[in-house]
């Protein structure tokens, strides 16, 4: 798989329902699918209609909106179920069901050749019903690889479109994703699909190496939300493509990406996080002076995203014990003030020596560049009285 093909499976409306702080109104839920159908995923993955009543009708509305990204919903490995997903109207239904022994034997209770027989009763009812059809074994990484093969072997022959790797309890390492969806992607034709939680902090780094590996639809969530420590974030994904080429991701509108994490930060009730890959308030911020004098020299020494590719900006922190001369130009050019070298040197050590002894904020140090240009006027004006 090449990097340059990849499609986003984006699940805020179906994962992300199960984050703790999400309490989604269906008014809601259509503004967030339209905004996501505007940043361009491919697909949209919405809450199983079996959840509740609303859900159903919530599932059937966005289905309905007639939007240009597809609509999928996820649902248990039950003939029943699939019904009730098919009659919503999406364009595809995303069939689940767990194959580790811990899920075996205390969820479901099924063998492996029964989950075969459960899914080709599934699928054979689906592949009459004109929708994208995908099986995917939950709790991957504590399943037993024989099993997991076996099982995707079966669905392949049936005529699956895609078949789903689920890290269901963020157990993964890269390495470990790399050589599972290697040695699946030699044994199907089906496209692969991975789900990978956070809870070990591997989500994006694990949904990168499924890609490398072949995987060809990554599910994400906005600000990774979802259930405990949520899964691969929308950002975080496009921000680890981006850095190995931006053309890969330029079929997205980047600039929304500030925008959708604004709005679900809001709907939940949490805070961007100061870090957070491009929309995070530090993440394009510079302070260290010898960083500032090569980022003004040269954005590209010390960032790997462009922000304008995101609709923002760099911002050069010059109110601290840190700052070097050249940020402190940086900003006497923002304001129009020509002083010289030697007169800005003089203004960066004052700074240096007033930010040891308090906290400064950039409208004291803009009283220091206003106070220097001040005095070199009235040294200018001088000779002229005389």
């Amino acid at each position: 798989m090449s990097l340059e093909k990849f499609s986003i499976i984006e699940s805020t409306l179906r994962e992300g329902e199960q984050f703790v702080n999400a309490f989604f109104t269906t008014e809601q839920k259509i503004r967030i699918a339209s905004l996501l159908d505007a940043f361009g995923v491919e697909y949209i993955e919405l809450t199983t209609p079996c959840a509740s009543p609303q859900s159903e009708k919530d599932c059937a509305a966005i289905a309905r909106l007639g939007l240009k990204t597809k609509t999928l919903t996820h649902t248990r490995c039950n003939l029943d179920d699939v019904k009730m997903a098919v009659e919503t109207g999406v364009n595809g239904v995303d069939v689940v069901i767990g194959t580790s022994s811990k899920l075996r034997d205390f969820s479901h209770g099924k063998s492996i050749n029964e989950i075969i027989d459960l899914a080709q009763n599934v699928f054979e009812y689906l592949k009459k019903q004109n929708v994208e059809m995908r099986f995917s074994t939950e709790d991957t990484l504590r399943s037993e690889p024989d099993d997991l093969f076996k099982v995707y072997e079966a669905v392949d022959k049936i005529g699956v479109h895609r078949v789903g790797i689920a890290d269901t309890v963020g157990i993964g390492n890269p390495r470990q994703i790399y050589d599972l969806v290697s040695r699946l992607r030699k044994r199907i034709k089906a496209d692969i699909e991975f789900h990978g939680h956070n809870d070990t902090g591997c989500a994006i780094a694990n949904a990168f190496a499924a890609l490398e590996a072949g995987a060809t639809h990554i599910d994400t969530t906005i600000l990774g939300i979802g259930e405990r420590n949520g899964i691969t974030s929308l950002g975080g994904l496009v921000a680890r493509v981006y850095s190995v080429n931006p053309a890969y991701v330029t079929k997205y509108q980047l600039p929304l990406l500030m925008h959708l994490d604004q709005v679900i930060a809001q709907l939940v009730n949490v805070d961007i996080p100061f870090n957070n890959y491009i929309t995070g308030f530090s993440a394009f911020t510079h302070k260290a002076g010898i960083h500032t004098k090569a980022v003004l020299n040269n954005p590209s020494t010390y960032e790997v995203l462009k922000p304008e590719d995101f609709g923002l900006t760099r911002y050069i922190h010059i109110a601290h014990r840190l700052t070097g001369w050249n940020a402190i130009r940086y900003r006497a050019d923002q304001l129009g003030l020509e002083l010289s070298d030697d007169e800005i040197k003089r203004i960066t050590e004052e700074v240096k020596t007033l930010a040891d002894l308090h906290p400064l904020t950039l409208d004291e140090v803009d009283s220091l560049l206003y106070a220097m240009r001040n005095k070199q006027i009235e040294s200018e004006a001088i000779p002229e009285a005389a």
